[in-house]
């Protein structure tokens, strides 16, 4: 597989544009390019930079105006059951891998391939042509975690010629069952454009200066760092600062940004311009309390690392409009470069966290409206409907309540926390639970009383344990509980109530209509068992419950976030399910609804 196929390549480009190309890449090539109008092909001297070329100049690269498309190429006679997927995420769980590909159809083999790339590389057989094409069609650009894949087929002959399977077994797998620690990740992420831009604030009068005589010094700038840089003069008419966007690899960002404060420094002397000039970087509120870290732990360490002095603008400035926070980095442009390095690397790396459980969710929980979670940057992201803040109802037994306006379809769900966190979830003044609510969408409550919590199958707690737990009542729909109970998960964690290698697992209860807890049940617990097995969750319906005023019965969930999460939207399918056979069937001649059996006396 040494052959490559180069499309999307433009009418004007040239054999020598693309030789010039895989020189400045250093990509060795052993024939001369055959270039025909809107592609062109060339000889690897072996499959290992053949996917080198593949990693580095696939959707990268521009020539002429449009980017390069870069893959196997593969006659159509050969273009049947085998493809090669590249890019994976490097900690992707083997399971969750398995799983997505199951959806397409059988695979009959699926190998790891050696390179040299960060990211993983899998070669995979399907039981038939027309699963290998929807496969590609499916999964070709879809984002993992924060990488999206490259799907492209290979020969039948030489699907495996190359790629012995690592570790030996059924294909490198593991047997279904909860996710085995290892993952198809070879090393440390590679340096692909980052999804979060770098953003930063100038002063408007150096705008000019960073622009340059007909736009010359920003090409220069664009050229030197590989990267797609914005200067957003036209935003906020009159203000006294601009935006710049920058779009490139964690490191072009930083270059850039280097070249961007020299500009501003050199245009300060020759203007005599003497105040100071700080670094300003905006971030999106939902990154900035991972960025700070319990009682500011993180950011004091990035200060006495890179010798600067950083602060953070309030959250009062923020609107439904402007969900950034300015990010102040005062020090010499040598140390204002490493602090920029040490944010956005903790900025990204909460964002990947994020994604991460974004893109696990689409694959394994059904029943959630992805794009209204609102995680991430773009248009007014990560901040719900504008919510109400009240002071505790009556009724609420002095817990705190924050939230607004019903939602339709909405669901509630108790989540039981150490009473010890309930200050932290708070927050100083109940400022974390109201941004909370007004992230997520959905109204919270926390309990005044403790409860104990103890395990089911346990006759007492184990001595010393903690058992005291408070209540968190969740009102919303199901994106707006994924988004709140997920910070939740995320806050007890970054608060360390839970140990650097545990697992966060909480209880969750719902409840389920009395008639209805006989299905989630099953027959002889066959679907508690099959919920169980497949969400890695304990799901418990405790036997002998007297069902509440609203014949209502719980069921309690205990588990890990996602886990929890995919236990939570089963259910909720088992209860539609039980809703829709609730309803009057209507009469075969249009009648409409059969008259009520009279009561007997």
């Amino acid at each position: 597989m040494n052959k490559l196929y180069i499309g999307n390549v433009s009418e004007e480009a040239s054999a020598e544009d693309l030789e010039t190309i895989f020189e400045q890449w250093k990509i060795p090539h052993s024939g001369p390019f055959l270039v025909k109008t809107g592609y062109a092909f060339v000889d690897c001297p072996d499959e290992k930079i053949a996917m080198k070329a593949i990693d580095i100049l696939s959707g990268k690269v521009d020539l002429h105006g449009k980017l390069l498309e870069v893959e196997h190429s593969v006659p159509k006679r050969q273009r049947s059951c085998k493809l090669q997927i590249r890019n994976i995420p490097p900690h992707m769980q083997w399971e969750v891998l398995d799983g997505m590909l199951a959806q397409y159809g059988t695979v009959e083999n699926c190998e790891q391939v050696n390179t040299d790339t960060d990211t993983a590389v899998v070669n995979v057989r399907y039981g038939a042509k027309d699963q290998a094409r929807q496969a590609m069609e499916k999964l070709n650009g879809f984002l993992m975690e924060n990488f999206a894949l490259k799907v492209s087929y290979i020969p039948d002959e030489m699907a495996t010629a190359d790629a012995p399977p690592l570790g030996g077994g059924r294909r490198g797998f593991v047997p279904r069952g909860p996710p085995r620690s290892g993952s198809p990740g070879m090393g440390a992420r590679p340096k692909l454009q980052s999804e979060v831009p770098l953003r930063i604030l100038v002063p408007t009068q150096f705008v000019g200066a960073i622009i340059g005589k007909e736009g010359a010094t920003i090409r220069n700038i664009t050229k030197q760092t590989h990267s797609k840089i914005d200067i957003h003069r036209k935003e906020n008419a009159g203000a006294a600062e601009k935006p710049i966007t920058v779009h490139s690899t964690p490191e072009g960002c930083s270059n850039a940004c280097r070249t961007i404060m020299e500009i501003m420094q050199k245009e300060a002397l020759d203007t005599k311009f003497t105040e100071e000039i700080p670094l300003k970087i905006l971030a999106h509120n939902n990154f900035v309390g991972r960025l700070i870290g319990k009682e500011g732990r993180n950011l004091k360490k990035i200060e006495v690392d890179t010798e600067t002095k950083i602060t953070i603008s309030p959250l009062q400035d923020l609107t439904l409009y402007n969900p950034e926070r300015t990010i102040t980095v005062k020090g010499s442009i040598e140390a204002c470069s490493r602090a920029e390095e040490e944010v956005m690397k903790k900025v990204r790396e909460s964002y990947e966290n994020d994604v991460a459980a974004m893109n696990l969710q689409s694959n394994l929980i059904p029943g959630l409206n992805l794009n209204a979670l609102g995680l991430f940057p773009g248009g007014a992201p990560g901040m719900g409907p504008s919510m109400g803040h009240n002071v505790p109802p009556p009724g609420a037994q002095g817990g705190y309540s924050f939230g607004g306006q019903g939602q339709p379809e909405s669901e509630t769900v108790h989540l039981f926390i150490p009473a010890l966190a309930v200050g932290a979830i708070i927050g100083k003044q109940g400022q974390h639970i109201k941004q909370l609510s007004r992230y997520a969408g959905a109204s919270i409550k926390i309990s005044a009383d403790e409860v104990t919590v103890v395990d089911a199958n346990q006759v007492a707690p184990p001595e010393g344990m903690d058992t005291k737990q408070r209540m968190v009542i969740i009102a919303g729909p199901p994106e707006a509980q994924f988004k709140a109970q997920g910070r939740i998960f995320g806050k007890l964690k970054e608060e360390n109530f839970f140990g650097p290698k545990e697992e966060v697992k909480l209880e969750a209860h719902i409840k389920v209509p009395s008639f209805a807890a006989g299905r989630v049940i099953g027959k002889g617990g066959k679907t508690v068992n099959e919920l169980q097995n497949l969400t890695s969750a304990e799901v418990v319906v405790p036997r002998d419950q007297t069902p509440d005023e609203n014949d209502q019965v719980i069921v309690k969930i205990t588990g890990h976030f996602y886990a929890s999460q995919l236990a939570q939207r089963k259910i909720q399918e088992i209860l539609s399910q039980v809703r829709r056979q609730q309803q009057p069937k209507p009469s075969p001649r249009g009648e409409g609804p059969p008259l009520p059996r009279p009561s007997r006396k």
